[in-house]
């Protein structure tokens, strides 16, 4: 009942809000329609929050809110205290890949052992169709070579880690989705420089060891620290739940990111190989934040599940959270750096970021059919194959390819895959698999 009436105060709000903007323009108060925006945008968020059938797309409508407080006070998202909040963006994505390396473990990727044929599937439609689906539609819509790239790229990257529950929601594998995120995430470091350099290369120049080095600091790393991190949440074992090991853990993961932290070419690495010392300086980042995320959940642990005797899933709340506010201020840092262009061709991409998930849906679901997998698999291949990683390709536009531009198609693809993932999803959970065969 209190749901239902914080649903219909904060709707209202949001009508209202939405109303008064179009008297805000013909009244000349133009001052006035970005607070009008950003209340009704809030307002509808905080209503789809209480809203049983709504919930799934309140992620999408806080990015909607951070990419208007971006247009209409992009200096919010410039600078801090003198600091080109351009810097968080990396950072941001590491924690993020982190949490999904937490909801991990190595058996989702052992699993291709057990389903190999569908995994394989799944992997080559993710890497054939979307690629070349994002060149086409690049090239036909006539973008400038920067927003170009990076439509390719978002169409090179592995799963995003959101088609778990969409595939959950739409009655499809879920332990298939994850080994298919999981292991295609896995291949990115190779397959998405490649493609970027065949297909990509003709619109910016690509150097492919630096788009791989930034995906094993970027994403990889984490992952494999969020994997860590999953045996010290998530563990049976005796030493998971005991004071001295976890001590022992945070004391040695907060070595290990000091250590990467200070590390330098000057003073560092003088135990490695010649030839693998440029690597691992350019890892240091990954590893300094993975170490340090260790830490935090092995001291974390210690607090809340041995001193406290707290709830043992406490982290399935917190690192969620945590991974929507910073998309969120992500896709706001790169609409901040890229208004103007944004204003001039953010339609075209938006039509570009329809007809290419669009199509990621289709040719996924029905090449699944055509080579006799089942339906539940089938949704699942789906949902893998029309969903991409955004955060990885906002990351690798900005950090590689130095380009905001670029970073264009990923920030406004990300919002849009979330609303039609779940319009998708609850489409088929309303429909149930009439097959289980493959």
């Amino acid at each position: 009942m209190k749901g239902g009436r914080t649903f219909a105060v904060c709707a209202t709000v949001a009508v209202a809000a939405a109303a008064a903007v179009p008297l805000l323009l013909l009244s000349g108060l133009r001052a006035s329609v970005g607070p009008a925006v950003l209340i009704s945008l809030i307002a509808a968020a905080l209503a789809f929050l209480n809203h049983s059938a709504l919930r799934g797309v309140t992620f999408s409508v806080w990015v909607f809110a951070f990419v208007a407080a971006a247009l209409f006070y992009p200096a919010a998202f410039l600078t801090w205290f003198g600091r080109d909040l351009k810097a968080l963006i990396v950072p941001l994505i590491q924690i993020i890949m982190f949490g999904m390396g937490t909801t991990l473990s190595l058996r989702d990727f052992t699993r291709v052992l057990a389903m190999p044929w569908p995994v394989c599937v799944g992997i080559v439609l993710q890497f054939s169709v979307m690629p070349l689906v994002g060149l086409t539609i690049a090239t036909g819509l006539g973008f400038e070579p920067e927003v170009a790239a990076g439509v390719i790229l978002i169409g090179s990257v592995p799963g995003g880690v959101a088609s778990n529950l969409m595939t959950y929601l739409a009655r499809g594998d879920v332990a298939l989705s994850v080994t298919m995120t999981a292991c295609s995430t896995l291949l990115s470091p190779i397959l998405t420089p490649l493609l970027m350099k065949v297909l990509a290369g003709r619109f910016v120049p690509i150097v492919a060891w630096d788009l791989m080095v930034s995906i094993l600091e970027m994403i990889v790393v984490p992952i494999v620290a969020g994997l860590i991190a999953h045996q010290i949440l998530y563990s049976r074992e005796r030493w998971a739940g005991r004071a001295v090991p976890l001590v022992v853990i945070a004391v040695v993961s907060a070595g290990v990111a000091a250590a990467a932290a200070l590390v330098d070419n000057a003073s560092g690495g003088w135990w490695l190989p010649s030839g693998l010392l440029p690597l691992v300086l350019s890892l240091r980042g990954g590893v300094a934040i993975g170490g340090a995320l260790v830490a935090a959940v092995a001291v974390a642990k210690l607090i809340v599940n041995v001193l406290m005797r707290g709830p043992e899933r406490w982290m399935d709340r917190v690192l969620p959270l945590v991974s929507m506010i910073g998309i969120c201020f992500i896709i706001a840092i790169i609409t901040t750096r890229s208004r103007e262009q944004l204003l001039t061709v953010g339609l075209a991409i938006m039509a570009a970021a329809v007809m290419h998930n669009t199509a990621g849906y289709v040719l996924g679901y029905w090449a699944a059919r055509l080579l006799r997998l089942s339906e539940t698999v089938s949704r699942t291949v789906a949902i893998e194959v029309g969903l991409q990683n955004g955060g990885m390709a906002s990351g690798l536009a900005i950090n590689v390819l130095q380009s905001p531009a670029a970073a264009l198609a990923p920030a406004i693809f990300g919002p849009w895959m979330n609303i039609s993932g779940s319009i998708l999803a609850s489409w088929w959970h309303r429909r149930p698999v009439g097959d289980q065969t493959t």
